[in-house]
């Protein structure tokens, strides 16, 4: 481990929301509050760079066009020159790729963080790579990455408590039982599976926190079920943790879901868990134990789990319990910063 103070720049292009750039703004506000010297270079036109702005992060925006977009390199290197970072820790393709084509003379350890099961050909020029799940970090090795080059660094989420919503604030009677789910209206949540399960479900409301291409085929679908009634689509919300706390079950239906931030999200609410034995929740849940798992594409499975978790109070309590110790032992700020600290450390 060498005295050489790190100095780290991340960069990330990224979308207008998902879980990788939430993650992104955690970890920079997170590295931030634990003193690390840093800088991050994100793409000009997201407005989540304004958090990280607002909390101190040294923020520099750039454009990151297409394949021949040379003056975002030259921006880039000149980020580089001028910071002088002792790593450059590179998110998802676009930036990993563009770091990847510099030719700077400058000395530092290239590390990617990969949140699926990305094409390796973007990262055969990296240092070291990072893995979010056990699985990825496998695949990675199974591919021919050095071991000991392949590090796996969980996420985590936003512990902060929250006063539940009121449930008129979304046209919701009082005397219901509310399911919430999380995530961009695609075909990989499975919300269609979801809401097929609804009808088998009475006197029960469905709120969607999302937005996505998806969106008005699900509310077409709701009218078809004779469901929409008893379903709120609520767009993207900031306000995750109030409205985990206004839920009396949180459910993730996801046919691809390699992670599970927003089970993470969940535990940290202490709000009870159903989700699809996707890779993500399998690695983090033990069944029964901090949730229950249902086969994917499978609404009779998810309705039936549903209404025994709302029939039985003291196994919702006790999934909550264990979700929420399991979520402070492995998933806060505090754990999953010190390792990336670590990880920067060991590799200056």
């Amino acid at each position: 481990m060498s005295d050489i103070p790190i100095r780290l720049m991340q960069v990330i292009a990224g979308g207008k929301n998902g879980g990788a750039e939430e993650f992104f703004v955690r970890l920079a506000i997170g590295l931030e509050r634990a003193g690390i010297n840093q800088r991050v270079v994100v793409r000009s036109d997201r407005s989540w760079s304004e958090r990280m702005i607002a909390a101190g992060v040294d923020t520099k925006l750039i454009k990151f066009g297409g394949y021949f977009d040379h003056f975002t390199r030259r921006q880039l290197n000149q980020q580089i020159e001028d910071f002088k970072p002792t790593h450059l820790l590179t998110w998802m393709n676009r930036a990993t790729r563009v770091v990847s084509r510099l030719h700077s003379n400058l000395n530092y350890t290239h590390i990617a963080r990969l949140g699926g099961y990305y094409d390796t050909k973007y990262y055969k020029n990296c240092d070291h790579l990072i893995g979010n799940t056990p699985k990825i970090v496998s695949y990675l090795r199974d591919l021919g990455c050095p071991a000991d080059r392949v590090h796996y660094l969980p996420n985590f989420a936003d512990s902060s408590s929250a006063d539940p919503i009121p449930r008129s604030t979304f046209g919701t009677p009082d005397n219901v039982s509310v399911i919430l789910a999380l995530g961009r209206c695609h075909e990989n949540k499975g919300f269609d599976v979801l809401l097929d399960a609804l009808p088998s479900i009475p006197s029960v409301w469905l709120w969607i926190a999302g937005d996505g291409p998806c969106k008005k085929k699900l509310e077409k679908q709701a009218e078809c079920l004779d469901v929409s009634n008893r379903v709120c689509f609520l767009g993207w919300r900031r306000d995750v943790p109030a409205l985990l706390a206004s839920a009396d079950v949180f459910v993730c239906s996801s046919r691809h879901e390699p992670l599970g931030n927003i089970i993470l999200e969940a535990w940290a609410s202490s709000t009870p868990v159903i989700s699809t034995n996707a890779d993500g929740p399998c690695h983090l849940i033990e069944p029964g134990k901090e949730g229950l798992l249902v086969p994917i594409e499978d609404p009779e499975a998810l309705s039936n789990s549903i209404n025994t978790l709302l029939e039985n109070h003291a196994l919702s309590e006790r999934l909550a319990k264990d979700g929420f110790e399991k979520f402070n032992s492995e998933f806060t700020e505090n754990v999953v910063v010190k390792k990336y600290i670590s990880l920067l450390q060991q590799t200056i």
